[in-house]
């Protein structure tokens, strides 16, 4: 499942997706809004993107992943818009048979997002100022 959206993300509903009795490990991962970045306090993020080109890209590297590891299933949600502190801005769901497959797809696909997805992260400080950052891998 991929899904981008203007609207929280429920990470039960994304667990539910990837759930099975063929999985005996599922990962989740949430990226969320952090207050301080780089000693300079956050009021909220705002994520914008090309939309047609980014379901593209997280639908390539889904089945990329798939590839990778034996996948029971897999679910990637971003978030578009307004995201306040502790929110929610992404969520991975991957579900395998055993642990290791599901923590590195995990792990790869949010390094991958970071890197090649063409969504913008647009951080807006608490001191009224605002600055559209590219994060990099491992933020």
């Amino acid at each position: 499942m991929i899904q981008l959206t203007h609207d929280p993300i429920g990470h039960a509903d994304v667990l539910q997706t990837v759930a099975s009795t063929a999985a005996g490990a599922i990962v989740l991962f949430l990226g969320t809004a952090r207050e301080m970045t780089g000693g300079r306090r956050t009021a909220s993020l705002e994520y914008d993107c090309y939309e047609a080109m980014a379901q593209k890209e997280l639908a390539a590297l889904e089945a990329e992943a798939r590839d990778r590891w034996e996948l029971v299933d897999c679910a990637i949600v971003h978030r578009l818009g307004s995201t306040g502190l502790g929110e929610a801005s992404v969520a991975i769901a991957v579900s395998s048979a055993h642990r290791a497959a599901a923590f590195e797809a995990g792990r790869w696909l949010i390094d991958r997002i970071k890197e090649v997805v063409p969504i913008w992260k647009k951080e807006n400080w608490a001191d009224g100022t605002s600055q559209w950052v590219h994060p990099g891998v491992g933020e």
